[in-house]
Order: C-alpha cells, then sequence, then structure tokens
C-alpha cells in the first residue's frame, strides 16, 4: 500500500510539475493551450481540468488561502460522491421500448438515485459549512447548476437529436 501511495505521488508531482512550470495559461491563445492540452495524457488531462475547476471555484467562492485545501478536499469528495452516485443510473434507454413495469422500475430507480444525490449534497453542504459560510456553499451549488447547464448548451443531446434532423449529404 505504502509503495502504491509513494508512486501515485510521485507521477501526481511530475505531472503537476510539467505543467505548472512552463505554461502561463492565462497568456495563451486558444490554439496553443489547445495544442499542449492535447498532447497530455488522459490521466494528466483529467488533472489539468480538475485542478483549473479546483481554482475557478475557490477564486468565485472567494475562499480564504487558509481555508482553501480542507475546502478543495471536501469539494472533491462530494463530486466523487455524486459520480459514484450518478453511476448507478444509467440513462442511456428508449423509454418507448420498455413494457409498462419496466418503466415503472426504471421511473422509481430514476427516483432513487435522485434523491441519494440530494442527501449527498445536503450532508457536504453540512461538512462544507463547518469551512466556509453557507452563504458561500449556497453560491457554490449555484454556480454548480449554472455550469452544468452551460455543459449542456454545448452538449448534444444524445441519439434522439441525431434522429430528429436529417444529416445532409455532400
Amino acid at each position: 500500500m505504502k509503495k502504491i501511495l509513494f508512486v501515485l505521488f510521485i507521477i501526481y508531482g511530475f505531472g503537476l510539475n510539467a505543467q505548472n512550470s512552463d505554461y502561463d495559461w492565462k497568456k495563451m491563445d486558444p490554439k496553443q493551450r489547445k495544442e499542449i492540452i492535447n498532447n497530455l495524457s488522459p490521466e494528466e488531462r483529467k488533472e489539468l481540468l480538475k485542478k483549473f475547476r479546483n481554482n475557478m471555484v475557490v477564486e468565485n467562492l472567494e475562499i480564504d488561502a487558509s481555508d482553501k485545501t480542507e475546502f478543495t478536499q471536501l469539494y472533491n469528495e462530494y463530486l466523487d460522491n455524486q459520480k459514484q452516485i450518478k453511476s448507478q443510473f444509467n440513462p442511456d434507454f428508449n423509454p418507448e421500448t420498455l413494457s409498462d413495469d419496466e418503466a415503472k422500475a426504471k421511473l422509481q430507480q430514476s427516483f432513487e438515485v435522485g434523491q441519494k444525490l440530494l442527501d449527498n449534497r445536503k450532508k457536504y453542504a453540512d461538512k462544507m459549512q463547518q469551512v466556509i459560510p453557507c452563504q458561500k456553499v449556497l453560491k457554490l451549488f449555484q454556480s454548480e447548476g449554472m455550469m452544468r447547464d452551460k455543459m449542456n448548451e454545448r452538449k448534444p443531446h444524445g441519439r434522439n437529436n441525431s434522429m430528429a434532423k436529417p444529416k445532409q449529404n455532400p
């Protein structure tokens, strides 16, 4: 176990060192940023995006430097739990092909997963209030919703949308 942690720590250190020392992301043009990001391994890319997200949230909420580490740890833990809960529901299905019993079961499952997500959110709201004021927790959840909405605007909406609009032939 200690060896695994040590190896992960070394890999993480090299990844952060390479990312932090050479690049001033704000001064780069989008083309340069895209090229650098495309050259990163999937793990490095994931870690970089996580770091950007954390920095953006900490900056947006104006978290004190003394609380930054504890808040970031809680926030990442919260997001990991939310992701784990969401993975319990597979949204890739066609409701029109389900029988009544299957549809009822899928609907019930969606309610249960939704309740688990809400319970997790409440749990971490309480934990975060031990580190930051409740106004900032509320602002976090509000900004989380806005980020999700923005991502959904950019994301194509699955199979149904591609079927609804016939593609043109060249």
